[in-house]
């Protein structure tokens, strides 16, 4: 007779080998301690025992804090490696896919003024074209995704018995995933300008003065309250992501392919990007409905907002939004061109 087994919620947690340590940590630890012993025997002879531990204790307890450590769920040791290979990477990058062009020359007339040659930036998206029904993200080598953005849902206001109904709606969708899927939860900043000059502008024209003077006095709370808090608003994505390629069965060539990109890659032809898009699609669909019977609303992003959402994301800080309206990489932007491209905004 069968009997149910117990499925640990975090299914990516690596195993533990040796106590509660997972073979990470272990090997870490490990040649930590083998390189201090073979650094004990090769100056013993001139370095007394009290001295060498003197130096060896902080190395040791710096590199277990490290392998045994976490900040945000992710170890110490991946953070290190992260910020070692920011800090090699190169400072100045920009956008440009066909390769970096010549500095112009009104930039080096100055031969005092220094120049830095810029690196191309590589982005994890090469490109949103419009597919069927949502703008497809062309990723590469790993594939296309679509985005989705969701509705929110109150649920502390429901009842029991509401609340049940759209948990067990949510864990239909969950139980149908046969690839993985993302829901990204982002804040961004808020910019009331356009509310407050819409209300100002339209307040002369209410049929009465009473509603007049109201939305007057909702406009000045308005900038007030965007000049004392950060106003941030909140948007829920789901990513579909879908592969181009066959999956890689040998776990030793996956390894390989993770330590070092392949340097030319064979191109996906029409047929298998389509068979992709048509699958990604599908996937969508099914969403949308099986999230509908939740309360969620799912709204598939077309080329232009999927492009707004992944440059906003790049670039957080600004309150201009992308537009095809704006100039380009190598366009000459006069005074005269940039007020109106902000009137014409």
């Amino acid at each position: 007779m069968s009997r149910p087994v117990r499925i640990p919620a975090d299914v990516d947690r690596p195993d533990r080998v040796l106590g509660p340590l997972t073979a990470r940590q272990l090997t870490i630890l490990s040649v930590t301690g083998l390189l201090l012993y073979a650094l004990y025997g090769a100056t013993r002879s001139v370095v007394p025992l009290p001295l060498f531990l003197l130096v060896a204790i902080p190395i040791g307890l710096a590199v277990t804090v490290v392998a045994l450590g976490h900040r945000d769920g992710v170890p110490l040791d991946r953070l290190l490696l992260a910020a070692i290979r920011q800090r090699r990477a190169p400072r100045h990058q920009v956008s440009a896919p066909e390769g970096v062009g010549p500095v112009p020359a009104w930039l080096t007339a100055e031969p005092e003024q220094e120049t830095v040659a810029p690196t191309p930036l590589e982005l994890p998206a090469r490109g949103i074209d419009n597919g069927q029904t949502a703008g497809v993200v062309d990723l590469g080598d790993d594939g296309i995704a679509v985005i989705a953005a969701c509705s929110t849902v109150n649920f502390s206001l429901r009842t029991p018995a509401e609340q049940e109904a759209l948990v067990s709606s949510f864990a239909r969708y969950l139980h149908s995933l046969t690839a993985p899927v993302q829901f990204l939860v982002r804040a961004e900043r808020l910019d009331l300008a356009p509310q407050i000059t819409e209300l100002r502008d339209r307040a002369g024209g209410l049929p009465h003065p009473a509603l007049e003077a109201a939305a007057l006095d909702h406009a000045d709370y308005l900038v007030q309250l965007s000049q004392h808090a950060d106003l941030l608003r909140r948007q829920v994505l789901l990513v579909l992501r879908e592969p181009t390629r066959p999956a890689v069965v040998d776990s030793v060539s996956s390894a390989l392919g993770r330590l070092r990109r392949q340097p030319e890659a064979p191109a996906v032809d029409r047929a298998a990007r389509q068979a992709s898009e048509q699958r990604l699609i599908r996937r969508l669909n099914e969403a949308v409905e099986l999230l509908t019977a939740a309360g969620i609303v799912v709204t598939a992003l077309d080329a232009a907002t999927a492009t707004g959402v992944l440059a906003a994301a790049c670039n957080p800080d600004t309150f201009l939004p992308p537009s095809a309206a704006l100039a380009g990489a190598g366009d000459v932007v006069t005074a005269a061109d940039l007020y109106d491209e902000f009137e014409g905004r």
